[in-house]
């Protein structure tokens, strides 16, 4: 008796939610102590910038420097995953990096704290773009804007438990053991990488043949799904990804959004404190409303996208509202409520365009191409993360104002959706 087309669909997609029931829970959880260890820096500020005596410069550096170690490492570890293994390399990312996060509280000047960030950014090279390629692994082209999307919600999740937290530890526990608070917020924030670090062989698998609960059948239907898609896929010499044009435009794109990520994301609890506020406990619990909205919107986008096979105008018009919300942030810096709806704007618009923007590297490669290509373009990309908080401290420095690194951190969010519909192809799943 045939099965039709509805009946198999609705098998499929539960074949698809159970492999994402399983997945995301436990990469979602590594994601938020990975953003967590690389962003907590910011909250750190409030109060390591005065006990060192650091310049705006010298902590937007250090901050940022973290992206030259991840560039130096990130290609050489996808290809290092693809061969090892996903849950052997994940966990010996995850430990190494919370371990150098909690030697952090040992930084007594500016050159030991760029050396430890540049260490950390060494260390969890290849993270990211490692999940997103494991993630090629299960997940055909169909559903990879909503799976990203969720998985990328941790972001946003650590900036509304995250934030709060590290504003609760700063008040609360400076001066515990002769220590900072500071000391202390990184030295507790490190631990759950290296815990999690230790359990992450023990509960994910390299890949679908080795998922234990899945079926023999729901096995072979996840495989003939990713393999007719990798067949149709550009298969191009390794070298030859490094400078294929498309994507170093693709790189050029995702530098433009996160430049809107890290300008806003390392800064987001001086930018609060700057409108009057000064209890880190209360710029905590205020710089987590962003994130609220910003969780809503990444998967509404996602699913959206998906939904409709459209990538571009729905990235175009997310970084419109990117672009809106850093100008806000930079006109009305002195202003609690307009600062707050700006920031609001700008973590919804820049997070919302990741889950739309990933998908369209993976459809277009496979295999060591895809492990090569998706690393580079977030090393390239990711190198936002150092000129995004460097840029802000200089100017701040230099005008003892912000406000024009952030008009032109959103003309850049803006740049990258303009981009995005002159390069990207049109129809499906673009």
């Amino acid at each position: 008796m045939a099965v039709s087309p509805q009946v198999a669909l609705a098998s499929t997609n539960r074949v698809y939610t159970k492999v994402a029931l399983r997945l995301l829970p436990l990469l979602f959880i590594c994601y938020i102590t990975a953003y967590l260890d690389r962003i907590n820096v910011g909250f750190a500020k409030l109060q390591m910038q005065n006990d060192l005596a650091l310049s705006d410069s010298v902590y937007g550096f250090a901050s940022g420097i973290f992206f030259f170690g991840y560039l130096i490492f990130e290609v050489p570890s996808n290809l290092l995953l693809e061969r090892i293994g996903a849950r052997l390399w994940i966990a010996r990312i995850m430990i190494t990096w919370g371990i150098i996060s909690g030697a952090t509280l040992f930084v007594n000047s500016a050159a030991s704290f760029y050396a430890v960030r540049f260490l950390l950014g060494f260390a969890e090279a290849g993270f990211f773009p490692g999940i997103i390629l494991y993630l090629t692994y299960w997940f055909p082209s169909t559903w990879r804007a909503q799976i990203v999307a969720w998985f990328m919600t941790a972001v946003a999740v650590t900036g509304m438990i995250g934030n709060p937290l590290s504003g609760w530890i700063l008040h609360q526990f400076s001066g515990l053991g002769g220590l900072k608070g500071w000391q202390i917020l990184f030295l507790v924030e490190a631990l759950p990488a290296i815990i999690i670090g230790v359990c992450v062989p023990l509960m994910l698998p390299n890949g679908i043949r080795s998922a234990r609960w899945l079926t023999e059948a729901e096995k072979k239907l996840l495989e003939a799904n990713i393999d007719a898609e990798n067949a149709v896929k550009d298969r191009l010499p390794l070298l030859r990804v490094l400078v294929e044009p498309k994507l170093l435009v693709l790189s050029l794109i995702y530098f433009c959004n996160s430049l809107g990520l890290y300008g806003i994301g390392f800064w987001l609890p001086q930018i609060i404190k700057n409108t009057g506020i000064s209890d880190p406990l209360n710029v905590g619990l205020l710089s987590a409303i962003p994130y609220g909205f910003a969780a809503i919107a990444m998967v509404i986008f996602g699913r959206s996208s998906d939904r409709a096979n459209e990538r571009r105008w729905h990235y175009f018009f997310g970084s419109i509202v990117g672009c809106i919300g850093l100008i806000i942030v930079g006109a009305f810096s002195q202003n609690i409520w307009f600062t707050m709806a700006g920031v609001t704007l700008s973590t919804m618009g820049v997070l919302s365009l990741f889950p739309i923007f990933w998908p369209i590297p993976a459809d277009m490669l496979a295999g060591t191409n895809a492990a090569a290509g998706i690393a580079w373009i977030n090393s390239l990309g990711g190198l936002a993360g150092f000129f995004g908080p460097t840029i802000v401290g200089a100017v701040s420095d230099v005008t003892k104002k912000s406000d024009y690194a952030f008009y032109g951190i959103g003309g850049a969010v803006l740049l990258g959706g303009v981009l995005v519909l002159a390069v990207a192809p049109r129809g499906k799943r673009a």
